[in-house]
């Protein structure tokens, strides 16, 4: 059973994205420790809020170089909504650097005549890397559930995995490159999808486990 690391850095309620997890398998060890960090199987980064508590909290706790760390060793990896925007360099939301693993820019939706902000409930993924392993069992085209004002812009289309239309804004939902993933909705608030999601995620680990012994 793989142990799967969901860092604490006190943004958000960290119970649900755990009770999928551990429904699907895993064991998760809810921590701010570097070192659980880096001997965990995997590492969930949650996060609800703003862009610059979040990277204060972080820096706080030193946990910078341990998230870059455990990304570079090639552990699978999921950013959850706040936890996928800081991945980045920077936010118009706030004035603080981001984690600067991802090249590009967090940015606000633009105000249309029949769209609200922030982007509140549920919206259809466009897949646009559908071999992903996250989309492994969704079918095509999955409801999920959203709650964000500020959107992801990476300097590199390649590395988008899905989107999402809102209003006449077509914008990233989720990215993904090797053992890196990471998406813009709330996978514990997204119903069967949102499960099976999860489930993919401890199933990467379990293999990347077979492939190690």
């Amino acid at each position: 059973m793989p142990t799967i690391a969901v860092i604490d850095y006190d943004m958000g309620n960290l119970h649900s994205a755990c009770k999928g997890l551990d429904n699907a398998g895993a064991t998760t060890i809810v921590t701010d420790s570097a070192k659980e960090i880096e001997s965990a199987d995997a590492v969930v980064l949650p996060g609800v809020g703003s862009f610059d508590p979040a990277m204060q909290h972080l820096r706080s706790r030193d946990l910078v170089q341990p998230i870059k760390d455990v990304i570079a060793s090639g552990k699978p990896f999921l950013g959850i909504c706040l936890g996928l925007q800081i991945l980045f360099e920077s936010s118009e939301e706030g004035k603080e650097a981001g984690l600067g693993i991802v090249p590009g820019v967090v940015k606000r939706f633009h105000h249309e005549p029949d769209i609200t902000i922030p982007h509140m409930g549920w919206n259809q993924l466009e897949f646009t890397q559908p071999d992903c392993a996250l989309w492994q069992r969704l079918g095509e085209k999955p409801w999920v559930y959203f709650v964000h004002s500020y959107y992801v812009e990476p300097t590199d289309p390649s590395i988008r995995a899905a989107t999402i239309t809102h209003g006449t804004q077509t914008v990233t939902a989720a990215i993904a490159r090797d053992n890196l993933m990471a998406v813009q909705f709330h996978p514990e608030k997204s119903s069967t999808a949102g499960l099976q999601l999860l489930s993919n995620f401890v199933e990467l680990v379990n293999q990347r486990q077979l492939l190690q012994v």
